[in-house]
C-alpha cells in the first residue's frame, strides 16, 4: 500500500469565522473529521494560520489563511486508465471511464483523471467535471487563452448524455424543468435536490429504449445544476436504475441514504458539440457508450 506525498488545503476566511476559534472553526466546517481529530492535527503541528503552526485557541478574522498540510495518506483505488477520443494544439478530449473522480477531492488525490491525463499533457487544465460514476467526455484545454475561451462560451456547449432509467417510461420525450436546490439530508445536513425554491434547470430527455424494467434516455442538458440528471429523471419517475442517492420525485432517500459520491447506476457523457476557440471549426465528440447503455 503506497501513501500519496499528501496535500495542503488552503481556505480564506469569511465573515462566518468571527468569533471563532481556530479549532471551533475546523470542526463546524469540516464535519468529516471529529474535534478530537482537529485537535491532534493541530497538536501534530499540520495546521496554519498565516502561515504561523495553530494551536487551536487563536481567535479568527476574515481574511485571515488556515491552510492544513494533509501528511499522505493511501487512496481508494480506481480505474487507471482513459482513453484520448480527440486531440489538438488548444484541446484534448477524454473518455473517463466509471468510478475514476474527475479532480480531486473526497480523499483521492492521486487516483483522479486529472493526474492520470497530465501524465501525458502536463498543461492540460479541465474545462468541466463529471461524478465519480459518471462516465464519458471530459474536456481538457492545452493553454491559459484556450481555457479562458471556452468558459466563456461552455453555455453554447451542447452536451448530451446516455443513462439507464429504473422503469418503463410512459412517453416518448420529457421537458423537465424542475428548479434543483438544497434538501435535507439525514447524513450530510444538505444536498442538491428538486426545489420548487431552487434554480432553474432544464434536461429534454428523449426515450430511446424500453426493456423490461428499465429505460434507456437520451438526455441534453439546457443548464448545468449538480446533479441535474439524476435529480430530473427522479422527479419525472425514473430514478437512475441503481441509484443510491435519489428517489422518485427527485429528493434523496432516506431508507439507507447514500452519498453523492456513491456509484451503482449507469450515466455517460457521450456528447460534446461547440464551435471550437481558436479555429472555429464545428466539433461533435463522442465516447464509446458501456455495452449495458447500447441499443440493439
Amino acid at each position: 500500500m503506497t501513501l500519496n506525498e499528501g496535500y495542503s488545503y488552503r481556505r480564506v476566511l469569511g465573515s462566518d469565522s468571527a468569533n471563532c476559534s481556530t479549532l471551533s472553526y475546523l470542526s463546524a466546517h469540516f464535519t468529516h473529521s471529529t474535534e478530537t481529530e482537529w485537535q491532534g492535527r493541530l497538536a501534530s503541528g499540520e495546521v496554519l494560520l498565516n502561515g504561523v503552526v495553530a494551536t487551536g485557541n487563536e481567535s479568527l478574522r476574515a481574511g485571515e489563511v488556515l491552510i492544513w498540510n494533509r501528511p499522505g495518506w493511501v487512496e481508494m483505488e480506481t480505474p487507471q486508465q482513459y482513453s484520448l477520443v480527440y486531440e489538438d494544439r488548444q484541446l484534448l478530449a477524454v473518455n473517463k471511464p466509471s468510478g475514476l473522480p474527475t479532480i480531486p477531492g473526497a480523499g483521492y488525490y492521486l487516483n483522479t483523471l486529472l493526474s492520470l491525463v497530465r501524465r501525458d499533457f502536463p498543461e492540460a487544465c479541465p474545462l468541466h467535471r463529471l461524478g465519480r460514476a459518471t462516465s464519458g467526455l471530459v474536456l481538457f484545454a492545452r493553454d491559459a487563452m484556450t481555457a479562458s475561451a471556452v468558459s466563456r462560451n461552455w453555455h453554447k456547449v451542447e452536451k448530451q448524455y446516455q443513462a439507464l432509467g429504473s422503469l418503463v417510461a410512459s412517453e416518448d420525450r420529457y421537458d423537465i424543468r424542475s428548479p434543483i436546490g438544497n434538501h435535507n439530508h439525514p447524513r450530510l445536513g444538505k444536498v442538491y435536490a428538486a426545489s420548487p425554491d431552487g434554480k432553474p434547470a432544464r434536461s429534454v430527455a428523449r426515450t430511446l429504449d424500453r426493456r423490461s424494467n428499465t429505460t434507456v434516455f437520451e438526455v441534453d442538458l439546457h443548464s448545468g445544476r449538480p446533479h441535474q440528471i439524476r435529480i430530473h429523471l427522479a422527479f419525472i419517475g425514473h430514478p437512475l436504475e441503481g441509484d443510491p442517492l435519489y428517489a422518485v420525485g427527485g429528493q434523496p432517500k432516506l431508507d439507507q441514504p447514500g452519498l453523492p459520491g456513491d456509484s451503482g447506476y449507469w450515466l455517460h457523457a457521450k456528447r460534446l458539440m461547440f464551435q471550437h476557440p481558436i479555429s472555429g471549426n464545428e466539433l461533435t465528440l463522442e465516447a464509446p457508450l458501456p455495452n449495458i447503455l447500447e441499443i440493439e
